[in-house]
């Protein structure tokens, strides 16, 4: 088979978006949608990719360029003929995929099977369709005995042609040769004045060449020009992530109302709530419950943990038989030892927490260690900020019991088996089995209350 390289249309500002953000960088799901398109065409085997560019150049060639994509700039916008042109296919392989960069339903499943069909036919251009209850405004197919005739436009269409249901998905397979031979040909016959790449199909059918109209899937012709189109492409792409956690075991609630990313691992057994949005790397271990309107990113989480309402963890590690929130935070390089109990408004942030401990309400840790089977009382702050603008470390050993509102000054170390009286602010370190106290003197002055109030 003749290798395959492919061209992604992306030049296009997507008005109709009304964002500053290049169409086709806004995420699907956690990932740009023209890396899901991109995705799609090395699953099919493409060798060379190239993506037109146009307007938000810089910023989609910063994305793309260091992952070996090729960035061929539309100067202006003429239409996609002239976008096809501007990626130099003279240059290519002797097959070639031209396909959009909006559509992040694609998959190489799909396009290969398109693909086959092109190779076994021996066609010299080949449109990808799709047949939809509702074809809007997509080009219609024309077919005369099941062949192929013309591609026409809404705008151009009559009555009887709006009937038809079978739509242009914008995705083509062509011959170098064939594009090589009729690109040139395609004049601005339009309102717009633009370069329709289209109009090849009728160039190609009037000088004999064999054009083939292949049926996909109807997802293929989904493409996002707008932010409901993109909110519905991410919605259907949950939906499949979660249905796929279900069929491995996992217990999801909610389907139409749980976020999680195709690159999320969750354990059988695992139980996951409504609102719950796993994104990036994270791993969620066997028998996990996470309840509703979590957040959890890149973060490592254990057997039998469970993250009550209204967590946020990001970058963590959390051993197993911890139960954390509900309304915790665990921050960057923070790790929970097994067992251990961090409570409601908690947050952490660069802490190792050892096995067993607690911290049940209220507290700030941060740039920590605590060791194991430790309790942290309501209101305790490690005050790791400095007046010289750097932050310092605070150890707590084991078995410690540090009382509430208290506040522990770095660099501070309190030993094993020591007690931290409530209300004490530590500048000093504790020793092994120690009681600190560290608070002024309680000194009542009877009668000044009225004074104060200015009775006599």
């Amino acid at each position: 088979m003749a290798e395959l390289s492919a061209i992604v249309l992306a030049a296009g500002k997507g008005t109709r978006m009304k964002s500053p953000l290049p169409k086709v960088l806004h995420p699907v799901a956690g990932v740009p949608m023209i890396q899901r398109v991109l995705r799609a065409a090395k699953n099919c085997d493409v060798q060379e990719l190239r993506v037109v560019v146009g307007y938000g150049e810089a910023l989609i060639r910063q994305l793309l360029e260091p992952q070996g994509v090729i960035c061929c700039k539309q100067q202006e916008q003429k239409g996609t003929a002239d976008a096809v042109a501007a990626a130099d296919p003279a240059s290519m392989s002797e097959h070639i995929l031209i396909v959009n960069g909006d559509h992040p339903l694609l998959t190489g499943r799909q396009l290969k099977k398109c693909y086959e069909q092109f190779v076994a036919n021996n066609c010299a251009l080949a449109v990808v369709t799709a047949c939809l209850e509702k074809p809007a405004s997509l080009g219609r197919i024309v077919r005369h005995q099941g062949e192929i005739k013309a591609i026409v436009e809404v705008k151009d269409a009559s009555a009887a042609t709006l009937e038809i249901n079978e739509v242009n998905t914008g995705i083509y397979f062509a011959k170098r040769e064939t594009i090589e031979a009729y690109l040139p040909q395609i004049k601005p016959h339009n309102q717009q004045k633009e370069y329709y790449f289209t109009d090849m199909v009728s160039l190609c059918l009037e000088s004999g060449e064999k054009v083939m109209a292949i049926e996909g899937e109807p997802a293929m012709a989904f493409g996002v020009n707008s932010q409901r189109e993109l909110a519905l492409a991410g919605k259907a792409l949950f939906r499949e992530k979660a249905f796929q956690l279900m069929d491995d075991g996992v217990v999801i609630i909610d389907p139409e109302n749980t976020y999680i990313e195709e690159t999320v691992q969750v354990g059988e057994g695992s139980v996951i709530y409504p609102g719950t949005y796993l994104k990036g790397s994270t791993r969620l271990d066997s028998f996990c419950v996470v309840e509703p309107n979590c957040f959890i990113q890149d973060s490592v989480v254990g057997q039998s943990v469970q993250v009550r309402m209204g967590s946020h963890l990001e970058k963590a590690k959390v051993d197993k038989n911890v139960v954390l929130g509900p309304y915790a935070r665990l921050r960057p390089d923070t790790e929970i030892g097994e067992g251990a109990r961090i409570g409601n408004f908690v947050e952490m942030k660069k802490v190792k927490f050892g096995a067993g401990s607690k911290a049940n309400h209220l507290a700030y840790l941060g740039d920590a260690e605590v060791g194991t089977n430790t309790n942290i009382g309501c209101g305790v702050i490690t005050c790791n900020y400095a007046a010289d603008k750097k932050k310092y470390k605070t150890k707590i050993g084991n078995d410690v019991f540090v009382g509430s509102d208290s506040q522990l000054v770095a660099p501070v170390e309190v030993g094993d088996s020591s007690i931290v009286a409530s209300g004490s602010t530590l500048t000093k370190n504790v020793p092994e089995g120690a009681l600190a106290i560290a608070r002024s003197r309680q000194e009542n002055k009877e009668g000044y209350a009225e004074k104060f109030r200015g009775k006599d």
